[in-house]
């Protein structure tokens, strides 16, 4: 009896990130244009709390929140979780701890990194003080850290009208997610036939609908989908879209056409390009043949097939 080895499970490193914009309301741009000026600012909920970092609207009850008040550079350490091994991009380049520290003027606490020798030097309870960061420009990383630094609780917090010269309106924040993908059995399949320039679905044995790229189960049957059927190469398109912003790194000139494309045999649609055609031309129920990538791999995009549009019966279904 021979038996077929399983399939060779693929891992890849993925990278997703991406800037975060988004423009700053009264309350966030004056606690960062005090940071950018040493100051930290906080604010007080209509029962006397005093919030930092501040929120516009208080969490309990949804009140919209103005009213700023100034609390101090040092505070408490309320509770630490040691860092060994710091990452790229994390505040401090040796280990340090992550520490929770309510500011003497706070009701809340305010998360952090602590320069610290290890962790036998780190307790909770702790005093501890701002460093402020040489260059600031308004953002959280104005504060470099915080140190230990034995002293009294601070005095009450003092009003403050939140007004400073050039305030800070707006932040970008760079999003980064870094982690080991495994696309599992269904998809390694998937993935292994498109390296032959074939396209592999698996077909639920309930419902008879054709997954690609495959699952490994029905979603809606819950059951799991093992009989492999090849699908295409052509298709359909079923719906699309005109893209007129250029993505960074993408080396394709705007506007292009990205689509809904239900390969035949297939039970529901996937995603690619369309090449070949003006984008003004593209039209649902156009049909498509993929054009492959120079090494062979998968669709670079797809092209007018040369046959006569489906039509809208056939794939009504899969829009």
């Amino acid at each position: 009896m021979t038996v077929t080895p399983p399939p060779e499970i693929l891992r890849a490193p993925l990278v997703v990130e991406f800037p975060f914009t988004r423009s700053l309301g009264p309350v966030q741009s004056a606690f960062l244009t005090g940071l950018r000026e040493q100051t930290v600012l906080g604010v007080r909920t209509e029962t006397g709390e005093v919030l930092v970092p501040p929120v516009e609207y208080d969490p309990a009850t949804a009140a919209e929140l103005r009213d700023l008040v100034e609390v101090g550079a040092t505070g408490t350490v309320t509770t630490w979780a040691w860092n060994p091994e710091p990452r790229p991009g994390q505040p401090l380049v040796t280990p340090f701890a992550w520490v929770l520290v309510r500011l003497d003027g706070a009701d809340t606490a305010l998360l952090h990194a602590l320069d610290a020798p290890g962790p036998e030097a780190v307790r909770t309870g702790m005093r501890v003080r701002i460093r402020w960061a040489a260059d600031r420009s308004g953002a959280i990383t104005d504060i470099a850290c915080f140190e230990p630094y034995d002293s009294d609780p601070a005095a009450e917090p003092g009003a403050h009208d939140g007004r400073f010269m050039d305030p800070v309106t707006g932040i970008v924040a760079a999003a980064r997610l870094d982690y080991t993908y495994s696309p599992g059995r269904a998809q390694t399949r998937y993935l292994q036939a498109l390296a032959e320039r074939r396209t592999v679905g698996e077909r639920c044995p309930s419902c008879a609908k054709v997954y690609v790229p495959p699952r490994g189960a029905c979603p809606t049957c819950g059951v799991a989908t093992t009989d492999q059927v090849e699908v295409g190469p052509r298709g359909t398109v079923t719906t699309y879209c005109i893209v007129n912003i250029k993505a960074k790194n993408l080396d394709i000139e705007v506007p292009y056409v990205y689509a809904h494309i239900a390969l035949d045999g297939a039970g529901l649609a996937l995603h690619g390009r369309i090449g070949g055609i003006p984008y003004d031309q593209v039209r649902m129920g156009l049909r498509v043949e993929p054009v492959w990538s120079e090494d062979g791999r998968y669709p670079d995009h797809y092209r007018p097939a040369g046959e006569p549009d489906a039509d809208y019966d056939t794939y009504k279904e899969l829009l």
